[in-house]
Protein backbone atom coordinates (compact mmCIF):
# COMPACT_ATOMS: atom_id res chain seq x y z
CA UNK A 1 0.00 0.00 0.00
CA UNK A 2 1.77 3.34 -0.95
CA UNK A 3 1.06 6.43 1.05
CA UNK A 4 0.21 9.83 -0.43
CA UNK A 5 0.41 13.15 1.50
CA UNK A 6 -2.27 16.14 0.67
CA UNK A 7 -1.14 19.33 1.26
CA UNK A 8 -4.24 21.32 1.80
CA UNK A 9 -3.64 23.81 4.46
CA UNK A 10 -0.67 26.98 4.03
CA UNK A 11 -2.43 28.21 7.72
CA UNK A 12 0.45 26.55 9.42
CA UNK A 13 2.71 28.28 10.63
CA UNK A 14 0.74 31.34 10.46
CA UNK A 15 3.42 33.85 9.40
CA UNK A 16 3.59 34.08 4.98
CA UNK A 17 6.96 34.24 5.30
CA UNK A 18 7.12 30.95 6.58
CA UNK A 19 4.73 28.92 4.33
CA UNK A 20 7.50 28.45 1.37
CA UNK A 21 10.75 27.06 3.75
CA UNK A 22 7.66 24.93 5.71
CA UNK A 23 6.14 23.22 2.31
CA UNK A 24 9.95 22.41 1.48
CA UNK A 25 10.95 21.42 4.31
CA UNK A 26 7.26 18.61 4.63
CA UNK A 27 8.19 17.45 1.37
CA UNK A 28 11.55 16.56 1.91
CA UNK A 29 10.80 14.49 4.85
CA UNK A 30 7.85 12.79 3.61
CA UNK A 31 10.17 11.73 0.64
CA UNK A 32 12.93 10.44 2.90
CA UNK A 33 10.22 8.70 4.96
CA UNK A 34 8.93 6.88 2.01
CA UNK A 35 5.73 8.93 1.06
CA UNK A 36 4.56 7.53 -2.45
CA UNK A 37 3.28 10.91 -3.54
CA UNK A 38 2.68 14.60 -3.05
CA UNK A 39 -0.26 16.40 -4.46
CA UNK A 40 -2.22 19.92 -3.55
CA UNK A 41 -5.80 21.67 -4.23
CA UNK A 42 -6.33 23.02 -7.09
CA UNK A 43 -8.05 26.36 -5.48
CA UNK A 44 -7.40 30.05 -5.53
CA UNK A 45 -9.66 30.45 -2.42
CA UNK A 46 -9.65 28.31 0.78
CA UNK A 47 -12.95 26.25 0.70
CA UNK A 48 -15.36 27.71 3.10
CA UNK A 49 -16.95 24.56 3.87
CA UNK A 50 -13.76 23.58 6.00
CA UNK A 51 -12.33 26.93 6.82
CA UNK A 52 -12.47 30.36 6.27
CA UNK A 53 -12.37 31.72 2.80
CA UNK A 54 -9.52 34.36 3.44
CA UNK A 55 -7.04 31.78 4.81
CA UNK A 56 -3.84 31.37 2.89
CA UNK A 57 -3.76 29.44 -0.61
CA UNK A 58 -1.53 29.30 -2.94
CA UNK A 59 -1.56 28.29 -7.53
CA UNK A 60 -1.59 24.63 -7.25
CA UNK A 61 0.95 23.90 -10.09
CA UNK A 62 3.44 26.68 -8.85
CA UNK A 63 3.76 25.10 -5.66
CA UNK A 64 4.15 21.99 -7.28
CA UNK A 65 7.34 23.01 -9.37
CA UNK A 66 9.11 24.13 -6.25
CA UNK A 67 8.22 21.12 -4.39
CA UNK A 68 9.96 18.91 -7.99
CA UNK A 69 12.92 21.28 -7.29
CA UNK A 70 12.87 19.96 -3.23
CA UNK A 71 12.32 16.18 -3.76
CA UNK A 72 13.60 13.40 -6.21
CA UNK A 73 11.27 10.18 -6.21
CA UNK A 74 7.70 11.41 -5.29
CA UNK A 75 4.80 11.54 -8.20
CA UNK A 76 3.42 15.16 -8.21
CA UNK A 77 0.41 16.23 -8.82
CA UNK A 78 -2.83 18.34 -8.33
CA UNK A 79 -5.97 16.48 -6.15
CA UNK A 80 -7.72 17.42 -8.41
CA UNK A 81 -7.26 20.36 -11.27
CA UNK A 82 -10.70 22.15 -11.82
CA UNK A 83 -11.72 21.54 -15.48
CA UNK A 84 -12.59 25.57 -15.79
CA UNK A 85 -9.77 26.85 -14.40
CA UNK A 86 -7.55 26.56 -17.64
CA UNK A 87 -7.91 25.83 -21.53
CA UNK A 88 -7.43 22.28 -22.01
CA UNK A 89 -3.99 22.82 -24.29
CA UNK A 90 -2.64 25.44 -21.46
CA UNK A 91 -3.28 22.62 -19.22
CA UNK A 92 -1.74 19.76 -20.80
CA UNK A 93 1.43 22.05 -21.46
CA UNK A 94 1.56 23.21 -17.94
CA UNK A 95 1.54 19.16 -16.85
CA UNK A 96 4.13 18.98 -19.51
CA UNK A 97 6.43 21.89 -17.93
CA UNK A 98 6.04 19.54 -14.46
CA UNK A 99 6.72 16.46 -15.75
CA UNK A 100 10.10 17.74 -17.94
CA UNK A 101 11.20 19.48 -14.93
CA UNK A 102 10.34 16.77 -12.20
CA UNK A 103 12.42 14.15 -14.05
CA UNK A 104 8.97 12.53 -14.87
CA UNK A 105 7.15 12.48 -11.74
CA UNK A 106 4.13 14.31 -12.97
CA UNK A 107 0.36 13.19 -12.77
CA UNK A 108 -2.61 14.87 -14.13
CA UNK A 109 -5.40 14.81 -11.19
CA UNK A 110 -8.35 16.25 -12.99
CA UNK A 111 -12.32 16.72 -12.25
CA UNK A 112 -15.35 18.92 -12.42
CA UNK A 113 -14.59 22.25 -10.61
CA UNK A 114 -16.97 23.17 -8.18
CA UNK A 115 -16.38 25.75 -5.90
CA UNK A 116 -18.80 28.84 -7.08
CA UNK A 117 -17.76 31.11 -5.04
CA UNK A 118 -14.11 31.03 -6.38
CA UNK A 119 -14.70 31.27 -9.86
CA UNK A 120 -17.27 34.24 -9.44
CA UNK A 121 -14.79 35.98 -7.01
CA UNK A 122 -12.27 35.17 -10.13
CA UNK A 123 -14.26 35.66 -13.18
CA UNK A 124 -14.15 32.25 -13.72
CA UNK A 125 -17.06 31.12 -15.79
CA UNK A 126 -19.45 28.93 -14.20
CA UNK A 127 -21.14 27.00 -16.31
CA UNK A 128 -24.08 24.19 -15.66
CA UNK A 129 -22.88 20.69 -14.28
CA UNK A 130 -23.63 19.01 -17.31
CA UNK A 131 -21.56 21.44 -19.33
CA UNK A 132 -18.40 21.28 -16.66
CA UNK A 133 -18.92 17.60 -17.73
CA UNK A 134 -18.69 17.85 -21.20
CA UNK A 135 -16.11 20.22 -21.02
CA UNK A 136 -13.70 17.20 -19.13
CA UNK A 137 -14.31 14.92 -21.16
CA UNK A 138 -13.09 17.18 -24.19
CA UNK A 139 -10.32 18.41 -21.96
CA UNK A 140 -9.43 14.50 -21.35
CA UNK A 141 -9.16 14.13 -24.85
CA UNK A 142 -7.37 17.23 -25.96
CA UNK A 143 -4.36 16.00 -23.56
CA UNK A 144 -4.13 12.58 -24.64
CA UNK A 145 -4.05 13.84 -28.14
CA UNK A 146 -1.09 17.01 -27.06
CA UNK A 147 0.59 13.60 -24.98
CA UNK A 148 0.70 11.64 -28.74
CA UNK A 149 2.54 12.10 -32.14
CA UNK A 150 -0.68 13.38 -33.46
CA UNK A 151 -0.38 17.61 -33.61
CA UNK A 152 -3.45 18.48 -35.49
CA UNK A 153 -6.47 20.23 -34.77
CA UNK A 154 -8.75 19.34 -32.47
CA UNK A 155 -12.68 20.45 -32.61
CA UNK A 156 -14.67 19.85 -30.32
CA UNK A 157 -18.19 21.56 -29.15
CA UNK A 158 -16.25 23.75 -26.35
CA UNK A 159 -12.77 23.48 -27.81
CA UNK A 160 -11.01 23.93 -30.66
CA UNK A 161 -7.37 24.24 -31.65
CA UNK A 162 -6.27 24.25 -34.49
CA UNK A 163 -2.81 22.82 -33.82
CA UNK A 164 -1.83 21.06 -30.93
CA UNK A 165 1.90 21.19 -31.23
CA UNK A 166 3.48 20.13 -27.60
CA UNK A 167 7.07 20.50 -27.19
CA UNK A 168 8.92 18.76 -25.79
CA UNK A 169 7.09 15.56 -24.97
CA UNK A 170 6.68 14.88 -21.37
CA UNK A 171 9.45 12.22 -19.98
CA UNK A 172 6.98 10.26 -18.58
CA UNK A 173 6.11 6.67 -20.69
CA UNK A 174 3.87 6.77 -22.27
CA UNK A 175 2.71 9.74 -20.67
CA UNK A 176 1.80 11.67 -17.72
CA UNK A 177 -1.19 8.74 -16.14
CA UNK A 178 -4.56 10.25 -15.46
CA UNK A 179 -5.88 10.23 -12.39
CA UNK A 180 -10.14 11.39 -12.15
CA UNK A 181 -10.95 12.53 -8.87
CA UNK A 182 -15.14 12.33 -7.87
CA UNK A 183 -17.06 9.42 -6.83
CA UNK A 184 -20.11 10.45 -9.39
CA UNK A 185 -21.67 6.78 -10.58
CA UNK A 186 -23.09 7.84 -13.60
CA UNK A 187 -20.38 10.34 -15.62
CA UNK A 188 -17.12 10.60 -13.32
CA UNK A 189 -16.69 7.25 -12.98
CA UNK A 190 -17.89 6.37 -16.71
CA UNK A 191 -15.05 8.93 -17.77
CA UNK A 192 -12.73 6.81 -15.22
CA UNK A 193 -13.31 3.69 -17.49
CA UNK A 194 -13.26 5.32 -20.52
CA UNK A 195 -10.31 7.65 -20.32
CA UNK A 196 -8.28 7.61 -16.72
CA UNK A 197 -5.46 5.52 -15.28
CA UNK A 198 -6.50 6.33 -11.64
CA UNK A 199 -9.35 7.09 -9.57
CA UNK A 200 -9.62 9.12 -6.74
CA UNK A 201 -12.79 8.06 -4.16
CA UNK A 202 -13.03 10.00 -0.63
CA UNK A 203 -13.08 7.47 2.34
CA UNK A 204 -15.71 8.99 4.51
CA UNK A 205 -18.43 7.28 2.96
CA UNK A 206 -17.00 3.95 4.69
CA UNK A 207 -15.83 0.59 3.14
CA UNK A 208 -19.35 -0.32 1.94
CA UNK A 209 -19.41 3.25 -0.13
CA UNK A 210 -16.11 2.58 -1.95
CA UNK A 211 -16.86 -1.00 -2.61
CA UNK A 212 -19.92 0.06 -4.07
CA UNK A 213 -18.47 2.95 -5.88
CA UNK A 214 -15.72 0.00 -7.09
CA UNK A 215 -18.57 -2.33 -8.59
CA UNK A 216 -20.07 0.35 -10.27
CA UNK A 217 -16.71 1.52 -12.05
CA UNK A 218 -15.91 -2.36 -12.84
CA UNK A 219 -19.58 -2.52 -14.79
CA UNK A 220 -18.64 0.72 -16.58
CA UNK A 221 -15.52 -1.14 -17.55
CA UNK A 222 -17.08 -3.79 -18.85
CA UNK A 223 -19.43 -1.88 -20.95
CA UNK A 224 -16.17 -0.04 -22.26
CA UNK A 225 -14.41 -3.27 -22.79
CA UNK A 226 -11.78 -1.87 -20.73
CA UNK A 227 -9.56 -4.15 -17.88
CA UNK A 228 -10.82 -3.08 -14.71
CA UNK A 229 -7.78 -4.32 -13.15
CA UNK A 230 -5.72 -1.66 -14.97
CA UNK A 231 -7.30 1.30 -13.29
CA UNK A 232 -5.24 2.19 -10.22
CA UNK A 233 -7.68 2.65 -7.10
CA UNK A 234 -6.89 5.52 -4.64
CA UNK A 235 -8.91 7.21 -1.70
CA UNK A 236 -8.91 9.99 0.36
CA UNK A 237 -8.97 8.21 3.83
CA UNK A 238 -10.99 9.57 6.33
CA UNK A 239 -9.47 7.99 9.52
CA UNK A 240 -6.93 10.84 11.07
CA UNK A 241 -3.46 8.32 10.86
CA UNK A 242 -1.85 10.01 13.55
CA UNK A 243 -5.20 10.35 16.45
CA UNK A 244 -5.54 6.50 16.21
CA UNK A 245 -3.36 4.70 13.80
CA UNK A 246 -4.67 1.25 14.86
CA UNK A 247 -8.03 2.73 13.52
CA UNK A 248 -6.49 3.96 10.36
CA UNK A 249 -4.47 0.90 9.44
CA UNK A 250 -7.94 -1.26 10.08
CA UNK A 251 -9.61 1.57 7.63
CA UNK A 252 -6.50 0.86 4.88
CA UNK A 253 -6.82 -2.54 5.17
CA UNK A 254 -9.92 -2.92 4.42
CA UNK A 255 -9.46 -0.70 1.34
CA UNK A 256 -6.39 -3.12 0.81
CA UNK A 257 -8.59 -6.35 0.39
CA UNK A 258 -11.12 -4.20 -2.31
CA UNK A 259 -7.86 -3.65 -4.64
CA UNK A 260 -7.00 -0.04 -3.91
CA UNK A 261 -3.44 0.59 -3.92
CA UNK A 262 -3.02 4.34 -2.18
CA UNK A 263 -4.28 6.29 0.34
CA UNK A 264 -4.34 9.97 0.58
CA UNK A 265 -3.76 11.63 3.92
CA UNK A 266 -3.80 15.55 5.29
CA UNK A 267 -2.01 16.92 7.78
CA UNK A 268 -4.08 17.81 10.93
CA UNK A 269 -1.31 19.47 12.83
CA UNK A 270 2.24 21.43 11.64
CA UNK A 271 3.07 19.80 8.78
CA UNK A 272 6.43 19.35 9.10
CA UNK A 273 5.95 17.11 12.80
CA UNK A 274 3.10 15.30 10.22
CA UNK A 275 5.50 14.56 7.66
CA UNK A 276 8.02 12.97 10.41
CA UNK A 277 5.35 11.07 12.12
CA UNK A 278 4.07 10.00 9.71
CA UNK A 279 7.51 8.09 8.67
CA UNK A 280 8.03 6.83 12.78
CA UNK A 281 4.80 5.43 13.03
CA UNK A 282 2.61 4.94 10.48
CA UNK A 283 4.94 3.98 7.08
CA UNK A 284 6.83 1.45 8.86
CA UNK A 285 3.31 -0.29 9.26
CA UNK A 286 1.92 0.24 6.55
CA UNK A 287 4.67 -1.63 4.38
CA UNK A 288 2.68 -5.03 5.65
CA UNK A 289 -0.47 -4.02 4.22
CA UNK A 290 -1.70 -4.69 0.52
Amino acid sequence: MKLGLHYWNYSTPADPAAIAPTLAQTATVAEQAGVASFTVMDHFFQMDAVFAAEEPMLEAYTTLGYVAAMTQRMTLGVLVTGVMYRYPGLLAKTVTTLDVLSGGRARLGIGASWYEREQLGLGVPVVPVAERFERLEETLRICLQMWSADDGPFNGQHYQLAETINSPQPLSRPRPPIMIGGGGEKKTLLLVARYADACNLFGRGGIDDISRKLDVLRGHCAAEGRDYDTIEKTVVASQAPLDDTDAFLAEVSGYAALGVSEVQVTPDRDPIEFARRLGDEVLPRLADIG
